[in-house]
């Protein structure tokens, strides 16, 4: 056999795997709260995992990598801001999130929360935030689909449109009908296979470049830069970078996991579950690169694209059928990212938009259904923006993590532990955020000096504490529940 059809065969292995998940999660899917949110049974390595690989998507194994190899460590200050605000993330918001959302009518999506625990009868705050949600969304998925094109189509050969019909259909599959659990299944599987690419490609490879002093001396000969972690980067670059983590309060389809494990009390393992497979993970791709740089240098070749250092190396040392495993956790990275925004979409498009603005009581098989339909309905919007396979697309992802950020982060946080944050304040302060970050990334001259992320938060802070302040009333039932949510955390803790 050759080395594709070796390759070919763990992408076909990977693939039916994930649908099989997908099938035992639709037989376990009875209801509404079970499609969306997993029935809130996730365990603590399920949660950690899936939060993980829905996070990290393809930048993880081609982004982070292509850029070390690039420009060296000076780039590292990303993953050393994603590794701060994942932790605080865990530590702040997790074990919150999880319990007021059961206290607040039990609710099972962000903006529904944010409804309720606001206790907004307008019902602006949970009809915008799902607009917000499904806008951005739609095109970040779009933007999955458009990496899994390309990845059939630079491994495979393929034709790029048919490798994104191959990618769409099986994410589609096992997302619309195992919903929330299949996603958080799968995440797990796709977790796993991402973590163990990421130590085994490295470890193996420094062995073939001779040792760690031996490749160290060959990095410095590449260039002496590289493992300058300031080289011709200024303070607002380092702050850019490091502001990444900042976004983590905001992403709907990581937080969501905070929401669907079974407890408090495993927030904290799943914590150290999450921050370890993290770092391992962040270490694996910055020593995947370097490595890469040690042994082109060596054997005096060069690398065509500069992203594709994992897959060429991982090609290199392993027999053809692990260097597939290598290939099915590109795929994974990217499948992992698609499905969890699939589902959040569904849940914004079904849970906030057409509840609240037709006021439906129907049943939990009806939405459920509905559910599906809503999953289907935005991976074939998606599809279509990814036809033309335009860059454009692409840059999107940046710029959503950095408007998702701005629009819900400070909110959460507020909503989370202070008493005094009201609807409008929440409202104002996420169109202002979303505002801001819209137009600081407009203009190259604003973005490329500091990330649209930092002036997007800030702002939305101010409007929504100055707001928030103005219309302050007191209300004894959010009185109750903020006070019973402190209870309970107490008691659980």
């Amino acid at each position: 056999m050759t080395e594709q059809t070796y390759q070919l065969i763990s992408i076909i292995l990977y693939m039916a795997a994930m649908l099989f998940i997908g099938w035992y999660a639709f037989k376990r899917t009875s209801n509404l709260t079970d499609y969306m949110l997993g029935g809130r049974s996730l365990g603590p390595a399920v949660t950690a995992l899936s939060a993980g690989a829905s996070d990290m998507s393809g930048w993880l194994l081609m982004g982070l990598p292509g850029a070390i190899y690039l420009n060296g460590l000076v780039e590292a200050w990303v993953a050393i801001g994603l590794t701060i605000g994942a932790y605080l993330n865990w530590l702040l918001v997790a074990p919150r999130l999880r319990m007021y959302t059961q206290v607040s009518n039990n609710s099972i999506t962000i903006p529904s929360f944010l409804e309720n625990r606001l206790k907004d009868t307008s019902r602006l705050l949970r009809v915008a935030s799902g607009i917000i949600i499904l806008v951005f969304f739609t095109f970040y998925v779009s933007s999955g689909m458009v990496a899994g094109g390309k990845f059939f189509q630079s491994s495979f050969g393929l034709e790029y449109h048919t490798g994104l019909l191959i990618v769409s259909a099986v994410v589609i599959a096992y997302t619309l009908f195992g919903g929330f659990l299949a996603v958080s299944y799968t995440d797990f599987v796709q977790g796993l296979i991402m973590f163990l690419a990421l130590i085994l490609v490295p470890s193996v490879g420094i062995f073939i470049t001779g040792g760690f002093a031996e490749t160290a001396d060959s990095i410095r000969e590449a260039d002496p830069t590289l493992f300058n972690f300031a080289s011709g980067v200024g303070l607002l670059g380092i702050i850019s970078s490091l502001a990444w983590g900042l976004g983590y309060f905001g992403q709907p389809h990581i937080i969501v996991r905070f929401m669907a494990i079974k407890s408090v009390k495993e927030t904290k393992s799943a914590r150290r579950i999450g921050i370890g497979w993290m770092l391992l993970s962040l270490v694996g791709a910055i020593a995947t690169a370097l490595v890469g740089v040690a042994y082109f240098q060596q054997n005096d070749a060069v690398l065509a694209d500069r992203e594709t250092v994992f897959i060429v190396l991982g090609q290199i040392i392993f027999h053809p059928l692990i260097a597939g495993i290598m290939l099915a956790a590109v795929l994974a990275a990217i499948m992992s990212t698609i499905s969890s925004q699939l589902i959040v979409t569904s849940s914004a498009l079904i849970e906030d938009l057409y509840k609240a603005v037709f006021k439906s009581n129907g049943s939990d098989r009806q939405y459920v259904f509905l559910g599906r339909a809503a999953v289907l309905i935005v991976s074939i919007v998606a599809v279509v923006l990814a036809w033309p396979n335009k860059e454009s697309v692409l840059k999107l992802v940046s710029f959503a993590w950095a408007g998702f950020g701005g629009a819900f982060g400070p909110v959460i946080l507020l909503s989370l532990y202070w008493r005094k944050i009201t609807a409008q304040g929440a409202l104002c302060g996420m169109v202002a955020g979303a505002i801001t970050v819209g137009i600081w990334g407009s203009f190259k001259i604003l973005s490329d000096t500091l990330y649209e992320i930092v002036p997007g938060f800030l702002v939305c802070l101010f409007v929504t504490y100055i707001i928030s302040r103005a219309t302050y009333r007191r209300n004894a039932e959010i009185e109750h529940e903020y006070d019973e949510t402190l209870e309970l955390l107490n008691k659980e803790r």
